[in-house]
């Protein structure tokens, strides 16, 4: 695994919100990563996470015109709970410290991972921001993004607005099928330039919850797979957004309450 980090590297995801890391998983880590994704994928039986009964072709109140959203990728969260060949890839110490040292964070939990399988002719993803969703409220939040398939302009490569997660806040501007929905959020935006980041079968990217991204449709017959994990900063507090939290732990903790129970958010490094 390609895990140390360059100054450079560290400066330019500071500096434009994002990071591709090119060559992250050997070839036989690579193999290991498709394998133990295809196997979590099948166990799941189209259930899209635990703790909560929804269906990946259902409606999960999250995404607006969901028929569309639907066709846009599958997305399977947390397949480390139901995995244990997801889990020690999930858990990888090696990650949670690129983690830490790309976003400042001392400490470095799991909030969830998901694999994100664009189906053959798949709808674009539109620009949409992450960390509005989630259930705690940090600048540093950020995901990994690593792909299990080439990632070309043709099968629906991300893009990133460089720079956005300096301006942008945690106002949800939510995500639905017009692509540039979010510039009525972000006037500011909508003269910036986008920057493409295709990437080879096992190269990665790393961005910053709060750095506007979106992605091509797939104009090709095959699959474009990622496998993708989000990280929050250890500390955080709840902030009342349910996300992706089961339901029987939404019921036991308050708004406020530390976000630290390690069967839902390990702590994976800690300076």
């Amino acid at each position: 695994m390609n895990s140390e980090l360059s100054r450079e590297q560290i400066a330019f995801y500071a500096e434009n919100g994002y990071v591709v890391i090119e060559d992250f998983l050997s070839t036989d880590e690579l193999e290991t990563w498709r394998e133990a994704v295809t196997e979590a994928v099948e166990q799941r039986n189209g259930l899209k996470m635990p703790g909560k009964d929804i269906k990946i072709s259902e409606d999960d109140g999250i995404n607006k015109d969901a028929d569309y959203f639907n066709n846009v990728f599958d997305q399977l969260l947390n397949l480390w709970q139901t995995n244990d060949k997801i889990k020690n890839i999930m858990l990888d110490e090696r990650i949670g410290k690129m983690a830490a040292e790309l976003s400042g964070a001392d400490g470095i939990r799991i909030w969830h991972d998901q694999a994100l399988i664009k189906k053959p002719w798949a709808n674009p993803t539109s620009w949409h921001l992450d960390t509005p969703f989630w259930s705690f409220t940090d600048r540093r939040a950020l995901s990994i993004w690593v792909a299990l398939d080439d990632a070309t302009y043709e099968n629906g490569c991300l893009f990133f607005l460089p720079g956005t997660h300096k301006e942008t806040t945690f106002e949800n501007p939510g995500i639905g099928k017009n692509m540039g929905a979010i510039f009525d959020f972000y006037p500011q935006f909508r003269k910036n330039k986008s920057v493409a980041a295709p990437m080879k079968a096992g190269s990665c990217s790393f961005h910053n919850g709060l750095t506007v991204h979106g992605a091509h449709a797939n104009m090709t017959p095959g699959f474009r797979r990622a496998m993708t994990c989000a990280y929050m900063p250890d500390g955080n507090v709840y902030n009342g957004e349910p996300n992706i939290l089961p339901d029987e732990y939404l019921r036991r903790i308050q708004v406020g309450d530390l976000l630290n129970d390690e069967a839902q958010n390990p702590l994976i490094y800690k300076h």
